[in-house]
């Protein structure tokens, strides 16, 4: 605590405030000066690059904008000092458009520096520093803008921009109270669950797409696991038609897949419903660390694991209407699982759990994790979460079996078997035990 006071009285210390000032707008000036001496070859060679300054000028515009901060605390003498930047700014950008050369990249640089006096004074030090450090990793970030730019389709920002403003804007003001006593699960819930569950898939959609498109079929798995190991294990089995001789990495890719599988399950469990952690944490770990463990001794069986398949991750799990179709499964699995509840108890959810694991199993545990169903305690929801996943391996071992070469896929088609029933004797035991 004292330290924490001295490092306060440090920052609040006026020549302290200057210093940092200071060298920030002295090393932001060195910064820009080097990246414009690293652009000099993009110009022509009768152009003459325009500079705003040297490194000396942003360091003294750092400077004015403290003093004109400290001396006027109506910022009134800041304000007005700005106007006069914005015109020499103006001038400097008309000059440079004359010759031809467009970029306002010195401007905008000149302004950020400019705050930074304000941002000493009025905000705390951290502040200060981010502003510089986001200049900084700014200027240094062109060659990624360029790989992103050439990488990206242009057809996804629309949809993440659509995602963010019904995640950002629309989702806050939906009603935080229960549809219906047929559904009980507010409009938030049901964005919220859709939400969580777009992100994790997004995030192995894009690590898949544009990230690791090379890699082998053990990270193919891995990232296939986050956006849905039951598609991953169909492409993966696939493969094997192809192929002359066991691979490895191939039966790696699909085992590794259903070992995130259960990581997922359980991230939904903490961003869901935390209280569950202590009934369902253990399992899911444990069946899914065994899973990674084999899929990771049985990838270094081999050096090279082939080429990441394309099929996977086709459609953007961010798209609306994709989305839409999963909120509507999931207000569907509510309603179906709070009148199996009402007219069946605990075993009739139990047998809904094994039969949905026929089919895509996120609805469903995302309407277990987010329903308020009288009756059903943590205990039973945990249980039918693993008896879920449980009989959902079991079809992805179908699937190795009956879409790959049954002699190729045997490894992970047993082993799949063998996860699939201990995940449903665990799942009967929790939920029988309580």
């Amino acid at each position: 605590m004292h330290d924490q006071t001295l490092i306060a009285h440090l920052m609040s210390q006026v020549w302290f405030q200057f210093g940092m000032v200071t060298l920030l707008g002295f090393m932001t000036g060195l910064e820009l000066h080097g990246f414009l001496e690293e652009r000099k070859g993009e110009l022509g060679k009768d152009e003459k690059p325009v500079r705003f300054g040297t490194s000396r000028t942003y360091t003294f515009l750092a400077i004015l904008g403290y003093a004109c901060t400290v001396l006027d605390t109506s910022m009134h003498l800041y304000l007005l000092v700005f106007a006069g930047i914005m015109v020499l700014l103006a001038i400097f950008f008309f000059h440079k458009l004359q010759v031809r050369q467009s970029s306002a990249l010195q401007p905008l640089v000149a302004l950020v520096v400019y705050l930074y006096g304000p941002a000493a004074v009025l905000q705390p030090a951290w502040f200060l520093v981010l502003l510089f450090v986001s200049v900084v990793f700014t200027l240094n970030a062109r060659p990624l803008a360029h790989q992103i730019l050439e990488m990206a389709d242009r057809q996804e920002m629309l949809t993440i921009a659509k995602f963010l403003f019904i995640s950002g804007v629309i989702l806050p003001l939906l009603p935080r109270t229960p549809v219906s006593s047929y559904i009980p699960a507010s409009p938030f819930k049901i964005g919220i669950a859709v939400l969580v569950i777009s992100s994790i898939s997004y995030a192995g959609y894009i690590l898949k797409k544009y990230f690791m498109k090379r890699q082998g079929f053990l990270v193919a798995g891995l990232l296939g696991g986050l956006y849905s190991s039951t598609a991953t294990t169909l492409v993966l089995a696939k493969k094997t038609r192809s192929a002359a001789s066991v691979s490895a990495s191939l039966n790696a890719g699909i085992i590794a897949a259903s070992g995130v599988m259960y990581l997922r399950l359980l991230m939904l469990v903490v961003f869901l419903n935390p209280s569950m952690l202590r009934n369902i944490t253990i399992p899911l770990l444990i069946l899914g660390a065994v899973a990674l463990s084999t899929a990771w001794i049985w990838s270094r069986q081999e050096k090279a694991g082939g080429k990441q398949d394309s099929e996977m991750g086709k459609s953007n799990p961010l798209e609306l209407g994709v989305a839409l179709v999963f909120a509507f499964l999931f207000v569907f699995m509510i309603v179906l699982t709070r009148q199996v509840i009402m007219h069946f108890g605990k075993s009739g959810l139990d047998i809904l759990s094994f039969t949905v694991g026929f089919t895509d199993i996120d609805p469903f545990i995302l309407s277990l994790l987010n329903g308020n169903y009288q009756g059903v305690g943590p205990e039973q929801v945990a249980g039918a979460i693993l008896i879920a996943a449980g009989s959902n391996n079991i079809l992805k071992a179908g699937y190795a079996m009956v879409f790959g070469k049954r002699r190729l896929t045997k490894q992970a088609t047993v082993l799949l078997v063998i996860l699939g029933i201990i995940s449903l004797i665990w799942g009967a035991y929790i939920s029988r035990e309580w």
